[in-house]
């Protein structure tokens, strides 16, 4: 056993079409700690928030994807529109979200702390999938 505790970091999302905004993101959060848990929402739970048409890959592909990333430690996959019952389980010492959020709003900022990733530029699934109804 390390004479240091391992710190665990939390993060979560969709991961729908993986791109830059999302890698930076990941390594930005095991950065920050020992050990990156990574919460993929379920098939079902993408859905709930994105719409029927949502996902484009199946969740087992989006799992596989980011299991092999060398700076993801464990994915877990929940069904729930939010992560708060997994971050309970999880109990993390960091949160961190990507700009598009403010710690007080983040799920689960009332049991760790929360990191804010500022946003990289220019990347959003949302705005890829749209951009090749454009074409």
């Amino acid at each position: 056993m390390s004479e240091y505790p391992e710190r665990v970091v939390f993060t979560n999302g969709c991961f729908d079409i993986l791109h830059r905004g999302h890698l930076e993101l990941l390594r930005f959060a095991r950065n920050q700690g020992d050990k990156l848990i990574v919460g993929l929402n379920s098939d079902s739970s993408v859905k709930m928030l994105k719409g029927d048409a949502r996902p484009i890959n199946n969740q087992a592909d989006r799992r596989f994807v980011l299991e092999c990333i060398e700076f993801v430690d464990e994915v877990r996959v929940f069904n729930e529109e939010t992560p708060y019952k997994l971050i309970k389980e999880v109990l993390p010492d960091i949160i961190v979200k990507g700009g598009d959020y403010s710690a007080p709003d983040v799920v689960g900022s009332d049991l760790c702390k929360v990191i804010i990733f500022e946003l990289v530029d220019g990347y959003s699934s949302t705005k890829i999938i749209q951009s090749f109804g454009d074409r």
